[in-house]
């Protein structure tokens, strides 16, 4: 069972009222009220698509991935709601296969804000 962050006022799921591309930027405004800002060739390198992590076998082993941590360049051309609960992002370089849930995203967006 996922653990959804819910929005404290509304006591809802919370999800994307509004999303942007500005500059190299993925804006993201939530329910909350709350935004957030992704550098497009951060969010490409975050992508938690089996083609950049891996897979794991039915022994719990993974198998491929890149792991690259560096796409420079790398824009976001678009993006299509899956559900109620992620973002797949389209990438300049073709990637389009990470399904970035909700809550991923705002742990990312925390993670960010603690890097710099």
């Amino acid at each position: 069972m996922m653990n959804a962050i819910l929005c404290p006022l509304k006591m809802m799921p919370l999800k994307p009222e509004s999303i942007d591309l500005i500059g190299f930027e993925v804006a993201i405004k939530w329910n909350d009220g709350s935004e957030d800002f992704f550098p497009m060739e951060r969010l490409r390198a975050a992508s938690p698509s089996a083609e950049n992590t891996g897979e794991p076998d039915l022994f719990g082993r993974m198998h491929g991935g890149t792991h690259q941590t560096e796409y420079p360049g790398v824009t976001v051309k678009g993006w299509n709601p899956i559900g109620a609960y992620a973002i797949r992002f389209n990438f300049s370089d073709g990637h389009q296969t990470g399904l970035y849930s909700f809550d991923y995203l705002k742990r990312l967006a925390e993670n960010l804000r603690k890097a710099m």
